[in-house]
């Protein structure tokens, strides 16, 4: 099988035409990098405590079999994540050692091929220490003194076999398996990226382009956007180009722009348009809508955003932007995240992170970021994996090696 071209020229050369026309400067792989949840930056170092006895051997699955029995389910298979018998060579150095020093019984134990195996009861909280001592003395070969004791553990899964292996070292042997509780999973993750990493920087370099043309007829700061369909056999189909028209027809005195003209929703209006436009051909109606005033400021301005826009969707019968990719010169704000969010987009990439004002991103803003100056901040709100919202999708940031200068903007506006 012959070695296939990854190169920009060779990714490029392989769009539709018009794509080609449109890239007019130069255009080099980057580096895409997943956003992290907020629940994988704040509660993957969560912890608990756990009771935990030894039993020999032999009286492991009884010990086991009258947990099951006396406890409900939800507290005999509340932690997953750990192993529920670990060999007393599997404890971590600090147990391992704390354990064998309590009693003569307790090193002999721990000394060479040991036939004992330690259990993990449940969560402290939701155990009585009394009604287990009384419930494991049933138990033929366990110690007279019955071993209880409480250790901490963390709470969640872990997301990787690195963190997995750590915890075993300082906490309890814990398996990872291959999924991520706190957010996307990491195949599809990986896939998703995959998919992405040859084009992407064709389409942020599209967003770039606009982002500078705006800012040069004073439409509005230099933040564009691109939205594209990607089909089977990684087709890809230009939807929608738009840059943010923030102070067109309102001027830079005494206000923070129009908000209806951020980049992100002119071109998500722009999809609805042409989905609008499609169904007048089905049904042969054309109504233009008669208005004082253009909120969204959403009609093409740039001649780039006026030969997208006149592309028909490659999918008018689908809702809105479900499942398309979305590219972004900067984080956008909470408004246009949850815009994104609404509007179904599958994907989301952004180029320059907005750390006091941007919805993305799930680290917490402004405090302590280098370049704020300790201005007010907040925590991080991560909308593109929320699991109390109604859809999720995959987002990273971009970093361009080089060939696309910065856009910086202020980092108090909202992009």
């Amino acid at each position: 099988m012959p070695h296939e071209d990854k190169s920009m020229g060779a990714v490029l050369a392989a769009q539709d035409p018009i794509i080609q026309s449109l890239v007019r400067e130069e255009v080099d792989h980057g580096v895409l990098i997943p956003l992290k949840t907020t629940l994988e930056l704040r509660d993957d170092h969560v912890t608990g405590r756990v009771l935990i006895t030894r039993t020999p051997v032999k009286s492991a699955n009884p010990t086991i079999s009258l947990l099951r029995d006396m406890l409900p389910e939800e507290i005999v298979k509340g932690v997953p994540h750990l192993r529920r018998c670990a060999k007393p060579g599997d404890l971590p150095a600090h147990l391992k050692t704390q354990f064998m020093n309590e009693t003569p019984q307790s090193r002999q134990i721990h000394t060479g091929k040991s036939n004992w195996i330690y259990i993990i009861l449940g969560p402290e909280s939701q155990l009585s220490r009394d009604e287990l001592v009384q419930a494991l003395k049933t138990i033929e070969g366990l110690e007279e003194d019955i071993f209880i004791r409480s250790v901490p553990v963390p709470m969640v899964a872990p997301t990787s076999q690195i963190q997995a292996a750590m915890w075993s070292q300082h906490f309890w042997p814990t398996l990872y398996r291959k999924n991520n509780p706190l957010g996307p999973h990491p195949a599809m993750v990986s896939r998703s990226t995959e998919e992405i990493t040859d084009d992407a920087a064709i389409w942020m370099t599209l967003a770039h382009q606009v982002a500078e043309q705006t800012q040069a007829a004073g439409h509005g700061e230099p933040m564009g956007a691109c939205i594209v369909q990607r089909e089977e056999g990684n087709k890809v189909t230009l939807v929608a180009l738009a840059a943010d028209a923030r102070w067109r027809c309102q001027g830079k005195t005494g206000c923070t722009g129009n908000p209806m003209a951020h980049s992100v929703l002119r071109a998500i209006s722009m999809v609805a348009q042409k989905l609008v436009r499609a169904e007048n051909k089905r049904t042969d109606t054309f109504q233009t809508p008669i208005l004082e005033f253009e909120a969204f400021q959403d009609k093409p301005l740039l001649d780039d955003e006026q030969k997208v826009f006149e592309i028909d969707h490659p999918s008018p019968d689908g809702y809105l932007c479900h499942g398309l990719e979305m590219y972004l010169t900067h984080e956008p704000c909470v408004m246009c995240s949850m815009a994104i969010l609404h509007s179904r987009m599958g994907k989301v990439v952004f180029r320059h992170r907005m750390p006091l004002t941007g919805g993305l991103c799930a680290e917490n803003r402004g405090s302590d970021h280098p370049s704020l100056n300790g201005a007010d901040g907040g925590r991080g709100l991560g909308l593109f994996w929320r699991r109390e919202l109604n859809w999720s999708l995959v987002a990273w940031e971009w970093e361009s090696n080089g060939c696309l200068k910065p856009l910086p903007v202020n980092q108090m506006i909202h992009a």
